[in-house]
């Protein structure tokens, strides 16, 4: 394999904590022949002021030292800066002292006399990982910062009691959560807040549509399977339960789950355990369940398509996203939110929208609710320069009014078909597309006013 390149810069310097001072010497000319910048300290009381005042890259301690051993050092030092890496030096007879350090948090340990071509390796490595761990930080604190509560902006009285206890719900970390909602409301954006403001990691939030996956891999999806469970099983498969160790799990669109693994989900949060597909051994859920809903889960309860058990069970905190055509007040706010993405994105000035592009706006019904418009605003911001956002660049998705005389409902066209077009296809056509003008082209929401599921609809 091809050497990696150093990471070599004026700015990455090695402290050096060593009592005995010819050691010291020593390794601080093999460093710098290989081009770090390096200084040292004899004690550890003297090494953590100098870590004081000024950055340091990287430590290189020597284990046994006098008032402050160098496991004292680092547990002090990383304490201060989180992620600084630390190399031990230990003599061949105290390697298990070292390897100990290494347990409790030391990238590496070398063995004295150094060898120079394992030292610079190290280091390497040490400085790499540093910087790993630096941008995983930050992208840790991206992510809270984009998916935070405060970046839910609303003036609706409605949603802020929503928002309200969704920030209660988040203090408990395993405590099920119930989003209720049209399609296109933000429901994943508020799982997201909720799993950021419980104080988990980027990573182990997952998300998995119980609609958009086949019923025969459902289970293995969520649970994962071993080897063998089932034909084509030919390695072990780890499910989303296990890759959302110490986070969140969002069932959306949990209505359309089977029967059958409702009741697999129910143990599930009822003993905080799961099994793999063919598996004997159980694994610990430690993670909190969100579920999310376009669909009225007490009508599915009643009618016999949903566990009543499992509805009280995941029911723990209800969330009920209003849609947009109820909190028209948010929408001049959203619009300018998604304004100042756009200009960001696509580097224009965009200096606003017209009041009457404004107005057509806020008299929209939103069938797609927030989702149909950010599409809206992104179109109109394409058709634009630097000019004002004007009626005529806003592409709305409304149903054309029916003419007097026009059939106006399925039961009228119906009624009116004769004997030869009477069919089962063209009377499903026709429902099919007026529900759809109804809801302004939404397959999710005319799917959920017929009251089929969208697998159902699209077929």
């Amino acid at each position: 394999m091809p050497k990696e390149q150093p990471i070599k810069t004026p700015s990455l310097r090695i402290l050096i904590v060593d009592d005995e001072e010819v050691s010291c010497l020593s390794l601080k000319g093999t460093l710098q022949r290989l081009g770090y910048e390096v200084f040292y300290a004899s004690n550890g009381l003297e090494a953590l002021t100098l870590l004081a005042e000024q950055p340091v890259s990287l430590v290189i301690s020597d284990l046994v030292m006098p008032e402050m051993d160098g496991i004292q050092l680092m547990r002090q030092a990383q304490q201060r800066s989180p992620g600084l890496p630390f190399v031990v030096l230990t003599a061949q007879s105290s390697v298990s002292s070292a390897v100990a350090a290494m347990k409790l948090g030391a990238f590496d340990y070398l063995e004295k006399p150094v060898n120079p071509e394992t030292l610079d390796v190290i280091i390497q490595r040490a400085l790499k990982f540093s910087r790993l761990a630096e941008e995983n930080i930050q992208l840790q604190q991206h992510f809270r910062e984009r998916f935070s509560f405060q970046n839910i902006i609303t003036h609706s009285p409605a949603m802020r009691q929503v928002l309200e206890l969704a920030a209660r719900a988040a203090a408990s970390p395993r405590t099920t959560i119930c989003l209720a909602g049209e399609s296109g409301v933000g429901k994943e954006v508020l799982c997201r807040a909720i799993h950021f403001a419980s104080g988990c990691l980027p990573g182990s939030f997952v998300a998995i549509n119980c609609a958009a996956i086949p019923e025969s891999l459902l289970e293995s999806e969520l649970f994962g399977h071993v080897r063998g469970a089932f034909t084509g099983a030919d390695q072990e498969r780890e499910g989303k339960f296990s890759l959302a160790r110490g986070g969140t799990v969002l069932l959306d669109e949990i209505g359309d789950m089977p029967l059958s693994l409702q009741a697999k989900l129910l143990r599930v949060l009822e003993e905080r355990t799961y099994e793999k597909v063919g598996a004997n051994k159980s694994l610990p859920a430690d993670f909190r369940v969100i579920v999310a809903t376009h669909r009225d889960l007490g009508k599915m309860v009643q009618n016999g398509t949903f566990r009543e058990d499992l509805f009280h069970r995941i029911n723990v905190v209800p969330l009920d996203i209003p849609p947009l055509r109820e909190r028209k007040e948010d929408i001049p706010l959203l619009a300018d939110h998604f304004l100042n993405l756009f200009r960001q994105h696509q580097g224009k000035s965009l200096p606003g929208i017209s009041k009457k592009a404004m107005d057509l706006l806020t008299a929209h019904t939103w069938p797609g609710n927030i989702r149909e418009l950010r599409n809206v605003l992104e179109y109109a911001v394409l058709m634009v320069s630097d000019e004002l956002i004007r009626p005529g660049h806003l592409r709305l998705n409304i149903a054309p009014p029916v003419p007097d005389g026009q059939l106006t409902t399925a039961t009228d066209y119906i009624i009116s078909l004769s004997p030869e077009e009477l069919s089962l296809d063209n009377i499903t056509a026709t429902i099919l597309d007026m529900t759809l003008q109804r809801c302004g082209g939404n397959k999710s929401q005319a799917a959920a006013m017929l009251k089929v599921n969208r697998k159902m609809f699209y077929r």
